[in-house]
């Protein structure tokens, strides 16, 4: 169900381009401070994940371009290893500690002026 849900949603975002303003809402932390958060543009890098625009999707959040496709392996995984009866991997928390520095420094570089033609969406 939550699978049908995510690819309903991932469908409708490769469909609806969210390059035009106004058919999505804006990023709340964005709106308020002016600031990118580790997951602006991730509409839009999941529109060119979507139509297989990878160049796209990197141009606008190239976290999110790496980290979907593994987000989905996972899951399948998951799905895999529960339906043969196993118990579900455990994430190492050297693995979460690690995501949130990744994230956290991706944040900080890509508010940095110098930067932001790389790495603003």
């Amino acid at each position: 169900m939550v699978a049908g849900a995510v690819g309903v949603a991932t469908a409708w975002v490769g469909v609806v381009d969210p390059n035009h303003p106004g058919r999505y809402p804006v990023c709340p932390l964005y709106a308020l401070t002016g600031l990118y958060c580790p997951l602006c543009g991730g509409l839009r890098a999941t529109h060119g994940l979507a139509r297989l625009d990878l160049a796209d999707a990197w141009a606008h959040n190239p976290v999110w371009t790496v980290a979907a496709p593994l987000l989905v392996l996972a899951w399948a995984d998951w799905v895999w290893r529960r339906w043969r009866g196993r118990p579900a991997r455990r994430v190492p928390r050297a693995a979460v500690v690690a995501l949130v520095v990744v994230l956290l420094a991706f944040t900080v570089a890509r508010n940095v002026p110098a930067w932001s033609p790389w790495l603003a969406p």
